[in-house]
């Protein structure tokens, strides 16, 4: 799943993904992004969410899509931002955050390591 309010981003992040092997769901409402995943959780195998979007950031959605499914893999994607960091990321339980721009290698290789992590704790 990746969610962000800006249609262009979302387009560009599917195209990024599908063109790395990943089937994408896009999302420009965190809401209607929680009603899918609410809808079917076991659907997805990684969130890829921005901060900063309107109605429910992304630090919110992280919390909701917890409550539902505490062991899906979640990435935070966000450009300059007064509310977020890294550490603050990690203690909402997000498994990786990455800053906007220019994030396309970097997301390809977060995304591998998230989805590594979270194989080998189930093997646990």
């Amino acid at each position: 799943m990746f969610v962000d309010d800006e249609a262009v981003l979302v387009r560009l992040g599917h195209a990024m993904l599908a063109h790395l092997g990943y089937e994408v769901t896009g999302y420009t409402s965190s809401l209607k992004a929680l009603r899918a995943f609410r809808d079917c959780p076991e659907r997805f195998d990684v969130v890829i969410t921005d901060q900063t979007m309107p109605i429910l950031t992304g630090a919110t959605l992280v919390e909701e899509l917890r409550q539902v499914r505490p062991d899906i893999p979640i990435i935070l994607c966000t450009g300059f931002s007064h509310t977020m960091d890294a550490e603050k990321a990690r203690t909402l339980g997000v498994d990786a955050f990455v800053m906007k721009p220019g994030v396309t290698e970097e997301l390809a290789v977060t995304i591998q390591q998230v989805l590594k992590k979270r194989a080998q704790q189930e093997l646990w």
